[in-house]
């Protein structure tokens, strides 16, 4: 597929709002990556899960076992939470793991939102 980093973002946010809807908050974050990474990939789109991240110092890699949670498409990362608030970190995070990896596009998704759409914070590096 040749879509947009916006056009993934929509099919993403579509997908967490059905899982929202039938499963509800409370579960873990484990159990929101599975059913989406499922959900997504019925749609054809191809998704890389739990891929480690390495840190690149000078010429040195260093692999600190950073991991994304789901990269959609090589265009779009996907950081799962399910906690009670989105801390500071949380966003921080995703810039970092974005410039990491030289994408423009992350989704913030905390399925622990009473309604998701207030659960969904969109990161963006050099969009």
């Amino acid at each position: 597929m040749n879509l947009s980093e916006n056009q993934i973002a929509a099919i993403v946010v579509d997908c967490c709002y059905h899982i929202h809807i039938d499963l509800g908050p409370g579960l873990l974050e484990s159990v929101y990556e599975e059913v989406l990474f499922h959900e997504l990939k019925s749609k054809g789109l191809n998704i890389e899960k739990q891929k480690p991240l390495p840190v690149v110092w000078k010429d040195l890699k260093l692999n600190l076992g950073f991991r994304t949670d789901l990269i959609i498409e090589n265009k779009v990362i996907i950081e799962i939470k399910s906690v009670e608030e989105i801390h500071p970190v949380h966003p921080k995070q995703l810039l970092t793991y974005l410039k990491l990896t030289g994408l423009k596009l992350g989704l913030l998704i905390n399925f622990n939102s009473p309604l998701i759409k207030s659960g969904i914070i969109r990161i963006v590096n050099n969009l």
